[in-house]
């Protein structure tokens, strides 16, 4: 039945397509019986699928990747379509329109898709105003943690991610300003952080990929945090700080991010963005040229993702939890990644490829 969707959905653009379903999506869940129907549905049946990182309990270890959900408008509808966790943004503090449209495009021969979105989102405080909404509504309190407001009938146990970035005016040398900001007004409504500096699509972003900015970010956070959890004087709070990477990056600067994870005790990874490669494609040359650029995701990363992955394992030798993202469509995807040392998966294109059961496919096949 999806593919048939999919092939409708398919003669239009993608971005359009994006929304149009969503939006569908969130109608129907608004519906109560209708809502519980779908997560009859799409929730996995499988047991025994939690998995405890930082802290923190996942209800299975698939997640939806930063990008899907820039400014955390679907996080009932994600949780109805089962997936463990849902990473939002990337949140910058300053709302931003992006890259000129279009941008975004399917490679269907190719299962992968092109995008220069350029952090489009609506900025951090339209987006916490969202998560505080959430947690006001949907989120199980937890001793400690409880701000004494009555429970609805639904009550979520979803892991949101919160994936920072820096606005695309704000010049490199003042980065750590942007991640200091996001970090803070989110702080009290995410249950980790993925500090973006790997999207091809922000001008200068990945130089930021090098081991002295990269140092100088993730420890002014890692001191905020610090701050943050004495004043709360919470010890079972985490907030991990996690680290996206590019599958781009050479032996040397691959071997630098190992040494600043082990160096600061970085929480995590997250292995990996897209590729501004076009090495192997199907999709005849004169398209993808006429694409132009952006991050390629799907199928072609699946390879040095997993590549990535493992190298990091051997390296830290457990010590940085990696979360697995790129190529995941089926179960067996999912597999190879865990087996190369990933704690945890996303997906992102597989979710466009195989659809909304994507989660509960994984989930119900990964342990056979």
């Amino acid at each position: 039945m999806y593919k048939l969707i999919r092939s409708f959905f398919f003669l239009f653009d993608a971005e359009k397509v994006h929304y149009f379903a969503m939006n569908a999506l969130r109608f129907f869940c608004s519906i109560g019986f209708i809502r519980k129907l779908l997560a009859a549905s799409f929730q996995p049946t499988a047991k025994n699928l939690a998995v405890e990182k930082w802290g923190l309990e996942f209800k299975n270890p698939v997640g939806l990747a930063a990008g899907f959900d820039k400014n955390a408008k679907y996080l009932r509808e994600l949780e109805v379509l089962g997936f463990g966790f849902v990473e939002i943004g990337t949140v910058t503090p300053k709302p931003q329109d992006g890259n000129d449209k279009p941008r975004l495009f399917r490679l269907p021969k190719d299962k992968a898709i092109i995008n220069r979105m350029g952090f489009n989102n609506e900025g951090v405080e339209a987006v916490k105003k969202r998560l505080v909404e959430w947690r006001r509504k949907y989120e199980v309190r937890r001793k400690k943690y409880d701000d004494h407001s009555p429970l609805t009938t639904h009550h979520s146990h979803l892991i949101i991610g919160g994936n920072i970035g820096k606005n695309k005016v704000t010049p490199n040398e003042d980065a750590w300003k942007d991640y200091e900001i996001c970090f803070n007004e989110l702080f009290d409504y995410v249950d980790y952080f993925v500090v973006n500096v790997s999207s091809p699509n922000t001008p200068g972003l990945r130089q930021l990929q090098e081991k002295d900015s990269l140092h100088k970010i993730l420890s002014h956070l890692q001191t905020l945090r610090a701050e943050r959890l004495k004043l709360k004087a919470e010890e079972h709070i985490q907030k991990p700080i996690l680290l996206k990477i590019a599958p781009d990056l050479t032996q040397s600067q691959l071997d630098d991010v190992i040494d600043l994870a082990r160096e600061i005790q970085l929480d995590g990874l997250v292995a990996s963005n897209t590729t501004i490669s076009r090495e192997g494609l199907s999709t005849d040359s004169s398209i993808v040229a006429a694409i132009g650029a952006g991050g390629l995701s799907g199928l072609p990363v699946k390879k040095r993702s997993t590549e990535i992955v493992q190298y990091i394992a051997q390296k830290l030798k457990g010590e940085v939890p990696v979360m697995a993202s790129g190529g995941i469509f089926t179960a067996a995807d999912a597999k190879e990644k865990l087996n190369a040392g990933a704690a945890l998966v996303q997906v992102w294109t597989g979710f466009i490829y195989e659809g909304p059961a994507i989660a509960k496919k994984i989930c119900n096949n990964i342990n056979q």
